[in-house]
């Protein structure tokens, strides 16, 4: 297949390395006709990328990723909009982000008590404008000489079971799901392999979420392996939904991977037109 479109990019708006520009003139660089900008429960950075990709000609799709309330594994939701949702940024904002304000200072707390001199100052003063989350705990940690790499900033202290992590406030599935389509987008599971369900469970589990919404599966994903795609695939035939994919891509600081590294043809791409057409006549009339 190949790769026209990447579906899930984020920037430096919530913890990638990159400005909206500058993922845009990459991916136009790279030769990709269309990207998603997919940044962690906000869409600050949506407008400047449009403006840049009306610029070099990259057509950008408005996008967001939502963490969802979910166990034992993680859970995460895209969602895919033909226009900038007029509202939702500040629903987000409200929800989302105000439960990483209030999540932070535990984690930094944490650290402190492991014997780590490190203070949310120093934090907020390396997210600058950005939305601050663990990658940006991470880089003090690192700058500090306590960890030698991102990676194991998260391994060691940061990540899920590790001393430091504290769990944030996230929505249930079916609110995620709602406040996509409420909006006119379209609502489609990222990663599959990170809720940590075996295959039946998750084929039962997609079913679940179909009859909430669910429109979509991310299935062309840098870390799935072929027998993953071949799953997602099969799963999205029976229950009537597109297969999405794309490259997560965050920058150096987060994976090693590259925009366009995974994504989807401009078949796929038009599923997903055809399903906004339907879904924005909804939400219009």
């Amino acid at each position: 297949m190949d790769i026209e479109a990447d579906l899930h990019i984020h920037t430096r708006s919530s913890d990638g390395d990159l400005s909206p520009s500058e993922v845009v003139s990459r991916a136009s660089y790279k030769g990709l006709k269309t990207i998603a900008i997919t940044d962690h429960d906000t869409m600050s950075g949506v407008r400047e990328a449009l403006d840049k990709g009306k610029e070099l000609g990259l057509i950008v799709i408005p996008g967001v990723e939502i963490s969802v309330e979910f166990e034992p594994g993680e859970f995460h939701m895209l969602g895919y909009f033909p226009f900038i949702p007029n509202g939702l940024e500040g629903i987000l904002a409200k929800g989302q982000q105000e439960s990483r304000t209030r999540r932070n200072p535990r984690i930094i707390k944490r650290l402190n008590d492991l014997g780590m001199d490190i203070t949310l100052d120093e934090v907020k003063h390396v997210a600058g404008d950005a939305q601050l989350g663990r990658p940006h705990i991470a880089q003090v940690l690192l700058s500090k000489g306590y960890v030698s790499s991102m990676r194991e900033a998260f391994d060691k202290f940061l990540a899920k079971g590790r001393p430091a992590y504290v769990n944030r406030e996230k929505l249930p599935p079916g609110d995620a799901i709602g406040l996509i389509t409420s909006y006119g987008g379209i609502a489609v599971l990222a990663h599959p392999f990170t809720l940590g369900l075996g295959d039946k469970d998750l084929e039962d589990y997609v079913k679940v979420l179909r009859d909430k919404g669910l429109k979509g599966i991310e299935t062309y994903y840098p870390e799935h392996t072929k027998e993953q795609v071949r799953l997602y695939k099969d799963i999205a035939k029976n229950n009537g939904l597109v297969t999405t994919g794309g490259s997560d891509f965050h920058g150096k600081s987060k994976n090693q991977v590259s925009i366009g590294d995974a994504g989807v043809s401009m078949e796929i791409l038009e599923q997903i037109f055809s399903i906004w057409e339907t879904t924005t006549l909804k939400v219009s009339s």
